[in-house]
């Protein structure tokens, strides 16, 4: 079993910065990639950013250059640097550690951009 642990949200200025954190434990051999998913009220879950276990980096459109994720294998926790964010970055933002046949969730953060 894998558990999953973001932190970090809250409510920013439009143009400001936050960092969120996705922390795992358990079974982490089992986990190939892990990334960070967003949802916004009344819209689908969308894909943010995510790495690999090699440190290959995806970006959403939206998020490329203003956005960086990053790992630290040591502390088994990948981070979310958000910066220049705006108001439509609000929305719960959710980290996942995929396995081969099954992905974990983490319970999400809410971030709030203010204009």
């Amino acid at each position: 079993q894998v558990q999953v642990v973001e932190s970090g949200g809250g409510l920013v200025q439009a143009g400001g910065s936050l960092r969120l954190s996705c922390k795992v434990s358990g079974s982490i051999f089992r986990i190939n990639s892990m990334g960070w998913y967003r949802q916004a009220p009344g819209k689908q879950r969308e894909l943010v950013a995510d790495i690999t276990r090699g440190g290959i980096a995806n970006y959403a459109d939206s998020v490329k250059g203003r956005f960086t994720i990053s790992r630290d294998s040591a502390k088994n926790t990948v981070y979310l640097q958000m910066n220049s964010l705006k108001p439509e970055d609000t929305a719960a933002y959710y980290c996942d550690a995929a396995a081969a046949i099954v992905t974990y969730w983490g319970q999400g953060t809410q971030v709030t951009g203010s204009s």
